[in-house]
């Protein structure tokens, strides 16, 4: 732990920083130029050629057949759930585990959220303990399945893919076929991470990206939905451009829409981006090897390495305490604040904020455990 901090100290001072962030984004020149190019032609909203040219580079990155291109990851995931018939009344499952944007889109959907376990070595949904959860708490009738408890349909489950690290997703994917549940892959933190030589955000019906500023690849804001279905895409394309019917002129809105639409001057800095994408992964894992190693043999903690079978792009590199310890965890992440290298514990869990409390959950001891063991450090790709 000492070598890891004087490490991350030495950086600071090299780079002549007064903080070290968490995750900053790599802007070049080359990706000023393109900003710069769009600015002067004046198609810097939702209108030009560079965001048809950045859906198709991520559709080819991806091998996702469709990609619609969002202002963030959280309209994408809101678009999502519409798209597979999440509506009001409906239960979405979903991890405690996670950013908060997920609850917040199903809420935007009318529908409930209803919590589930994550597995304690990557912190996916935990296959296990879902399949023993539906097969006590759900039967099927007419197609869908129904939670015994609210008689309400359980409609669909959110998999995250938690700090670019696949969950185990062919498991859960099985088990949402058996009880005729929809899947939407919160691919947000994992563009470039593979599960068996698969892109995630492949792998279910769904599937979402996020180029926020503190991503691998960054459009400064931004997201994006990917799908196979050319149905559902066009659907998706319809519903994020405020539902218009094309026309030379007229102004024709044929259902609620929405104002989601990636502008040309994002997709500029995203095409810019995502030629280095490749090049950002391998720093990602050089970060990974040195960092491992300045921590190798402690007794307290080690850094998570990516999943069996996996490519992970290894976004946020990521401290696991051995034993939970929030006194432990406060410790290490107050001396890292005291040298100004900002690290930070993983998300609260879901459940435990207070306008989400009242919705259904697990038993969530995974969830409980992994709050109490988790640092994420300093990750950016000049490190």
């Amino acid at each position: 732990m000492q070598k890891l901090l004087k490490y991350l100290l030495y950086k600071k001072s090299a780079l002549k920083k007064n903080f070290l962030p968490l995750h900053e984004p790599d802007i070049s020149k080359l990706d000023q130029k393109e900003i710069t190019k769009i600015i002067n032609s004046g198609f810097v909203s939702s209108v030009g050629k560079d965001i048809q040219r950045f859906e198709n580079i991520i559709s080819k990155f991806t091998n996702s057949k469709f990609v619609i291109t969002t202002i963030n990851g959280t309209a994408a995931i809101h678009i999502g759930l519409k798209l597979l018939g999440v509506k009001k009344g409906d239960e979405v499952l979903l991890p405690s585990i996670g950013f908060v944007a997920a609850a917040n889109a199903i809420i935007y959907n009318n529908a409930e959220p209803h919590f589930v376990d994550s597995e304690l070595n990557h912190f996916g949904v935990d296959p296990d303990k879902l399949k023993e959860y539906l097969k006590k708490n759900t039967y099927i009738s007419n197609n869908k399945c129904i939670n015994k408890k609210t008689k309400k349909i359980i409609k669909a489950i959110i998999i995250v893919h938690v700090f670019g690290h696949p969950a185990k997703i062919s498991e859960i994917i099985k088990i949402a076929k058996k009880y005729k549940i929809k899947v939407l892959e919160d691919a947000a933190e994992s563009l470039g991470s593979k599960y068996k030589g698969k892109h995630v955000g492949n792998f279910g019906d769904i599937g979402i990206l996020s180029f926020n500023g503190n991503k691998i690849v960054t459009t400064g804001s931004g997201g994006a939905i990917l799908c196979n279905n050319r149905y559902l895409a066009k659907k998706a394309r319809h519903l994020v451009t405020t539902s218009k019917l094309k026309h030379k002129w007229e102004f024709i809105h044929d259902d609620v829409g929405y104002n989601y639409r990636l502008a040309n001057l994002n997709a500029a800095l995203g095409i810019s981006q995502i030629k280095r994408v490749n090049k950002f992964i391998k720093k990602k894992h050089e970060i990974y090897k040195r960092f491992n190693k300045l921590i190798d043999n402690s007794k307290d903690l080690f850094l998570l390495n990516q999943p069996k079978s996996c490519r992970s792009n290894f976004w946020l590199q990521t401290l696991v305490l051995k034993k939970p310890s929030v006194h432990l965890r406060n410790k290490i992440l107050t001396i890292f604040y005291k040298k100004k290298i900002l690290a930070r514990p993983i998300w609260k869990p879901l459940h435990k904020l207070s306008f989400l409390t009242k919705y259904q959950k697990m038993s969530l001891k995974n969830a409980e455990q992994i709050e109490k063991k988790i640092i994420n450090i300093p990750s950016s790709c000049y490190l």
